[in-house]
């Protein structure tokens, strides 16, 4: 399976860069992967695909202010600028980290972030590294004041005070992603509630959307990629949602399809019903999927447009084919949807 056989082209112009004012009216292409047919519409019109006894599973992650900009004293240099990106929280104090530049900042660099944070490089591997923190009170209040919202590369700007709001889904509580599940940003609490009021379950669980949602391939066969391991959590509420479903099981975003999907997979005991074993769990996943995967829970799925060669696009090939998934991606080209983490959504039925 060759790398470059999930590739497209897109106009520059069609990368989202700013969010709609209102969620609801993103555009939606809907792609029916037995027949291939595709019909454009607006995002609240995901209604009309949903019936009662289905049940709706988000992802509720939410995003921190996990970019954090500093500067290292430096004996000979003087002052060296230095961006690291959260990615990971370990023990005492300590986060694996994204570090810009990388080359010039060595194990043992002091960093200084606000008057309030210092953190010491104790580790280094290329561009990450383990970063030691010393701080007063509570970590998350200070990055809350010195952080900044950790926008996708391809949008060219800085985050605003409106990101902090539109880049976060309307039901994110749970603290510890570096980046939103974007397909669930299109839903606004009216049309949650007039879901609910159609007979449709709401399921929420979590995966903290981490760098292995987003790692390159770097392999031109693709089966020798490995994804990097984030962590995910089930209610008994979440789980039990889902076992009583009659219907279909509609799944928001990528992120939320590798929870299930993992989840299903680690039941100890087969059963004819494989929907009835979602246990209440959490855990760490580094599930790859790719064309030829055996989905067991996932029936539709909302999700966003990808980017090439990702293991997002693989994903969504795996559920509707390659051939049917770069179809309506030319579909939306031509048709001037607007792409990735702000862009337009799809539903795949």
């Amino acid at each position: 399976m060759k790398l470059t056989d999930f590739d497209y082209y897109l106009p520059k112009e069609l990368i989202a860069q700013q969010p709609l004012p209102q969620r609801d009216e993103s555009r939606l292409l809907v792609l029916h992967r037995k027949s291939g047919k595709i019909e454009d519409r607006i995002f609240k019109d995901i209604t009309e695909y949903l019936v009662p006894g289905d049940t709706l599973v988000l992802n509720d992650t939410k995003v921190f202010p996990a970019r954090l900009f500093g500067i290292e004293a430096c004996l000979v240099n003087g002052l060296k600028k230095v961006e690291i990106l959260l990615s990971k929280e370990q023990e005492n104090q300590v986060w694996e980290v994204l570090i810009k530049p990388s080359r010039k900042v060595k194990v043992g660099a002091k960093l200084q972030f606000g008057d309030e944070l210092i953190g010491e490089l104790i580790e280094k591997r290329g561009s990450r590294g383990l970063v030691k923190f010393e701080y007063e009170g509570n970590f998350f209040k200070i990055l809350n004041k010195l952080g900044k919202l950790p926008l996708p590369h391809y949008i060219k700007r800085e985050a605003n005070e409106a990101d902090v709001e539109q880049y976060q889904t309307v039901y994110a509580r749970h603290r510890g992603a570096i980046a939103a599940p974007t397909a669930g940003l299109h839903f606004t609490p009216q049309l949650l509630e007039k879901i609910a009021g159609q007979g449709i379950k709401l399921a929420f669980i979590t995966l903290h959307v981490g760098v292995g949602t987003f790692a390159p391939i770097r392999n031109e066969d693709v089966l020798e990629h490995h994804m990097e391991e984030e962590y995910y959590e089930i209610s008994s509420q979440a789980a039990e949602i889902i076992n009583r479903t009659k219907g279909k099981i509609v799944v928001v975003g990528t992120t939320a399809v590798r929870a299930l999907e993992t989840v299903i997979r680690n039941r100890k005991s087969k059963i004819e019903n494989p929907k009835s074993k979602i246990l209440p769990c959490s855990g760490f996943t580094d599930l790859f999927i790719y064309p030829g995967f055996d989905f067991k829970i996932t029936d539709m799925l909302i999700t966003n447009f990808h980017l090439p060669r990702t293991t997002l696009l693989l994903l969504v090939s795996a559920l509707a084919g390659e051939k049917r998934i770069l179809e309506a991606y030319q579909h939306a080209v031509n048709k001037g949807y607007r792409f990735y983490s702000y862009g337009d959504a799809m539903l795949i039925v």
